[in-house]
């Protein structure tokens, strides 16, 4: 499963405005820069969801191995672990919907990922 959302995140990676080739005449951003600060968005609130739910992992095994069979402890550490699974089912079947959707309606090219603003000549 980790492999999934490894696949996933591979391909994403910080891009700067210079690397991009939004900037034109120089340093001048046009809207195509906008396209770079999706990208990082998307690609940095990722990692920040994943975190979260490993140290929510971390902090659930932690307290169950010390609860030392006090039934309030352990109950608290049932929560946080149950807390970490949804939040991380509710991460993974959001990029399953929106594959789906991309698939289905926009033909499985992944232009749903690319965040792209069409050029008007």
């Amino acid at each position: 499963m980790l492999g999934f959302f490894l696949s996933f995140t591979a391909n994403a990676q910080i891009r700067s405005f210079e690397s991009s080739g939004c900037l034109s005449d120089g340093d001048i951003p046009t809207l195509k820069c906008l396209e770079v600060v999706f990208q990082n968005i998307l690609f940095m609130s990722s990692a920040l969801v994943m975190l979260i739910i490993f140290i929510m992992f971390v902090i659930g095994g932690f307290l169950w191995l010390t609860s030392g069979g006090d039934e309030q402890k352990l109950s608290k550490a049932k929560g946080t672990l149950t807390w970490a699974v949804v939040g991380l089912a509710l991460y993974l079947s959001s990029y399953l919907i929106l594959s789906a959707i991309d698939l289905l309606f926009l033909g499985g090219k992944g232009d749903l990922f690319n965040f792209t603003i069409p050029e008007f000549k």
